[in-house]
């Protein structure tokens, strides 16, 4: 009987040293991507591209422009050339205003709070890590497309009823000014929902404020005036109000242009502005 022949004893294993990846001395790798310095423009380019491709900007702004165009255009049909001796061409713009800034509104508190109800801000954050950066991008796009489309809502308006009516001692009254402050003011109002938004980072919370805060102003005057004690207070209210104060800046209330009330919402938009940078650094997404 034959043997096998003996087998080699086994060897203990071992395993194989991790590759260098640091190099040689005295070397640092170097990524064949190029790097650049982030800044601002690329935070506008980042906002600028949510806003336009997300369908809450779409509709909100389209029935924005139904409400001033349609609303415009039919205030206009029913008014007469003698109408325009005291009143600006785009006074019919007033009117689709009155309902038209809820939409401005809604749509400034969308543009933060979505993101939030949504959890995408953590990677926009993780992107951006600069919150700052992010917030002043999303106040500036917002409010320069507000503002554009509002203005050229009302200088439509404005150009339709200014072809609509003519004759002797009308269109007199100056109403370039009434294009701007009128944009201006329901864009701010835009940029307070805005903040707002991302303070209370609930979309529903913070569309039931803005309203209160535009509407409540509104019907409080009607009770406070009953009260000698609270009587001033009510009639401040009732004259910076929402509505009144573009009333006063389409001059349908006759003696003030609306700049006082234009410079205290500026005042209160900084304001609350202010409030939710502070808040955004401090807190945790």
């Amino acid at each position: 009987m034959t043997t096998p022949p003996p087998q080699p004893a086994p060897q203990a294993y071992a395993p194989q040293s991790a590759p260098n990846w640091q190099g040689a001395p005295g070397t640092s790798y170097t990524s064949p991507i190029p790097v650049t310095r982030t800044h601002l423009g690329h935070a506008l380019a980042s906002e600028w591209t949510k806003i336009k491709s997300v369908r809450s900007t779409v509709w909100t702004l389209g029935i924005f422009l139904f409400l001033v165009l349609g609303g415009g255009l039919l205030v206009s049909a029913q008014t007469e050339d003698l109408n325009y001796r005291d009143l600006p061409f785009t006074f019919p713009a007033f009117i689709g205003l009155l309902l038209g800034q809820i939409c401005l509104i809604t749509l400034g508190v969308l543009v933060t709070s979505s993101e939030y109800g949504t959890g995408m801000i953590r990677t926009t954050f993780t992107a951006s890590p600069q919150r700052y950066r992010v917030f002043a991008a999303k106040i500036l796009v917002f409010f320069t497309v507000s503002f554009i489309v509002s203005a050229g809502s009302i200088l439509l308006v404005g150009l339709l009823t200014a072809s609509m009516h003519s004759g002797p001692g009308v269109g007199d009254l100056s109403w370039g000014g009434t294009v701007f402050k009128g944009a201006l003011y329901v864009s701010l109002l835009g940029v307070l929902g805005l903040a707002v938004g991302s303070m209370l980072r609930h979309s529903a919370g913070a569309i039931t404020a803005m309203l209160g805060l535009v509407l409540l102003p509104s019907i409080l005057p009607v009770f406070l005036v009953i009260s000698r004690s609270t009587q001033k207070l009510g009639e401040k209210m009732q004259e910076y109000n929402a509505i009144n104060s573009l009333a006063k800046i389409f001059g349908a209330d006759g003696g003030s242009s609306g700049g006082s009330q234009v410079w205290l919402l500026v005042g209160v938009t900084a304001a609350a502005v202010a409030g939710a940078f502070v808040l955004l650094e401090r807190r945790d997404v």
